[in-house]
């Protein structure tokens, strides 16, 4: 995720405390692990719970329940287990790396952010915003979602090879873009208030991106990110109701691609192979091969382009990330 990546927060280990892993009871006298600090290869054979306002670092750590981080909590996870869910509560942080979450993933309207590494999970939900002022992100790296990924609000980026393995839906997120990854069901963009962005990836189902803002880029030569290739698109692709601009270019899409009702109208190019054709509104483009190879010329040899508008949301996600813990 190259300019765009949260930290791993390797400096955890200089801000929290050292290890601390108070076993509590709760209401109902069962057990629960309060971790406030850092923890090692051990089971902790119950639920674990992050105090408001802590932060917990674990490392090799297999946990049997589920996982609760209160409000202002931090969990870094690095080479562990949950045979449980994790929920994370407003202003809560989940960074979870190399580590597998059998059950869902759910940050609360408000919620910090969830970062994901080489990890695997069960469905991810990010509730929206609501009255909160706080802008949540999900950005995940060679990931596997087995499930849906829903997210409301906030920053979404998914990232070589993450795999999501039913459906990817956002509504009224800043921006959700997809580079280098995989969905095995439908792909759903509504409402986003700076775009979408995918390039290089593969959508089994049908997508639709309506009611963006800032644009959409279906594959490179687009004005929002840099990237080298298009994508493949296994059904329908539609493309409305978008404004800040339509690129379609150097794409497979096995269905029909519609663009209507977008200003300015859509540019398609001819290297796209449409098996459906086109409907609606087009922009009258020619093949830029050229520039298509200039860019990934650019790209193979480090040169990316400008700092683009996304670049600068994520360095300031990373900076608050390290400096909350």
């Amino acid at each position: 995720m190259p300019g765009r990546t949260v930290a791993k927060l390797a400096t955890v280990s200089a801000v929290v405390a050292a290890s601390v892993l108070a076993v509590a009871p709760t209401a109902h006298a069962d057990l629960v692990t309060h971790c406030i600090g850092t923890g090692g290869a051990v089971t902790v054979p119950n639920d674990l719970y992050v105090p408001a306002g802590e932060s917990c670092a674990l490392t090799g750590t297999t946990i049997t329940g589920n996982v609760t981080v209160a409000a202002g909590g931090n969990l870094v996870v690095t080479g562990g287990r949950v045979s449980g869910e994790v929920r994370v509560a407003a202003d809560g942080y989940l960074d979870a790396t190399d580590t597998t979450v059998d059950g869902q993933v759910v940050l609360a309207a408000g919620g910090y952010g969830i970062f994901l590494k080489d990890a695997q999970t069960g469905t991810v939900t990010v509730r929206p915003k609501g009255s909160a002022t706080i802008d949540s992100f999900l950005f995940a790296e060679e990931s596997t979602v087995a499930g849906n990924v829903t997210v409301g609000a906030g920053e979404v980026r998914l990232d070589r090879g993450t795999q999501v393995q039913r459906n990817l839906s956002s509504t009224g997120t800043y921006y959700t873009d997809l580079h280098d990854s995989f969905v095995d069901g439908t792909l759903s963009v509504l409402n986003s208030a700076t775009g979408s962005v995918v390039c290089g990836s593969a959508v089994r189902g049908k997508a639709t991106f309506a009611g963006n803002l800032g644009g959409v880029q279906v594959g490179p030569n687009g004005q929002l990110d840099s990237c080298a290739s298009g994508g493949y698109w296994g059904a329908d692709v539609s493309i409305t109701s978008t404004t800040g601009g339509v690129t379609v270019d150097d794409n497979i899409i096995n269905g029909q691609l519609t663009v209507t009702g977008n200003d300015p109208a859509a540019q398609v190019a001819a290297n796209n192979r449409i098996r459906g054709g086109v409907t609606g509104d087009q922009a009258a483009t020619t093949t830029n091969r050229a520039a298509r190879v200039a860019a990934a010329d650019r790209e193979d040899a480090g040169d990316q382009r400008a700092e683009v508008r996304r670049t600068s949301a994520v360095q300031e996600a990373t900076a608050a990330g390290v400096a909350r813990l």
